[in-house]
């Protein structure tokens, strides 16, 4: 008897360091900024921080956000 092996379509998701990279960390960005859960101090930055809507939301989630390092803004 042969055995098939079902290839399946998946959709990368890409850690680079210590974050996610790829188009899934592209996407997850775009939408936690459109749904104000993280915002930009200066749109020419690469940094964003997390708004109190943003702990709110990502809080119901289950995420743990004491995992990520406080700074100053």
């Amino acid at each position: 008897m042969k055995s098939w092996k079902i290839k399946k379509k998946i959709k990368p998701a890409k850690k680079c360091y210590e974050h996610l990279g790829g188009k899934l960390g592209e996407l997850l960005l775009e939408t936690f900024a459109d749904k104000k859960w993280i915002a930009q101090n200066n749109p020419e930055e690469k940094h964003f921080y997390i708004t109190e809507l943003g702990e709110k939301e990502f809080s119901k989630l289950g995420i743990d956000l004491s995992k990520i390092k406080s700074e100053a803004i």
